[in-house]
């Protein structure tokens, strides 16, 4: 579908093709390899065994490499050219997805349960009041499924449009601050108000992939993680997927432009 799609419906999907599937091949073996380190799972292990978070687990070069095979394909000739990348996130669900996460609250597991803990990228919840900044403006979010895994194997979520809506709704809450101080404002209450509303307005759709294809949702989009259904199936180490997402040269302003 290209870029056409992700300025009006904040998502959109590559095409299986075989560069990124040998790009798949070798980070799924590096995957395998995180996944079975002591180390990796004490850290990364969460909501009772069935979530590994993996943030920055993948040993992926700055280009996006690993293990000498190059990050290629549609997905990131489309993004050209591809800025730095920190090491992949190495995101894998398991049968069961979820459960309460360490410290969670009831509400918030509730709300990972029942609205797939839908976030937008970026928007830290800081304190013990959760108080909501932009803290990391994303260029654009990639995702590269690493396992093939069923339909409702906890597919990636995504709310059509939410870019949209968060856009202006940010936009509006920050108008009275210089933008340079953009990334310092508390912006709980319009976030909060604009998820409702994406709840509300937005389709949702589950974004199941294989390894091969790419999905990128625009650095605005509401997504998270939906349940895994009763009796889907995955391979033993999970939906496996790798994530990419470079930091927008230009800060809070550059996140927020149209």
């Amino acid at each position: 579908m290209g870029l056409s799609a992700l300025e009006t419906r904040g998502w959109t999907r590559f095409a299986a093709d075989c560069a990124t599937l040998d790009w798949a091949a070798a980070a799924h073996e590096a995957g395998c390899a995180a996944l079975a380190d002591p180390v990796q799972r004490e850290t990364w292990l969460q909501c009772e065994g069935t979530w590994f978070v993996g943030v920055d687990a993948l040993p992926t070069a700055p280009d996006g490499s690993i293990g000498g095979v190059p990050l290629a394909g549609p997905a990131p000739a489309a993004l050209a050219p591809l800025p730095d990348l920190h090491p992949a996130q190495l995101s894998i669900t398991f049968p069961g997805y979820p459960r309460p996460r360490a410290g969670e609250s009831e509400a918030g597991f509730r709300y990972r349960l029942k609205r797939d803990a839908a976030h937008v990228d970026g928007v830290l919840a800081e304190g013990e009041a959760r108080r909501r900044r932009i803290r990391e403006p994303h260029a654009w979010i990639l995702g590269l499924p690493l396992t093939e895994a069923e339909a409702g194997a906890s597919p990636l979520v995504a709310w059509e449009g939410s870019h949209q809506i968060m856009r202006t709704a940010l936009r509006a809450a920050l108008a009275g601050h210089p933008p340079e101080t953009w990334g310092e404002v508390d912006i709980t209450d319009a976030y909060q108000v604009a998820r409702r509303t994406c709840f509300e307005t937005c389709r949702r759709v589950e974004l199941p992939a294989a390894p091969g294809e790419a999905l990128l949702l625009h650095r605005l989009t509401l997504h998270g993680i939906a349940p895994w259904a009763e009796g889907a199936k995955a391979p033993p180490e999970g939906r496996m997927v790798a994530y990419f997402r470079p930091q927008i040269a230009g800060g809070a302003a550059a996140w927020l432009a149209g």
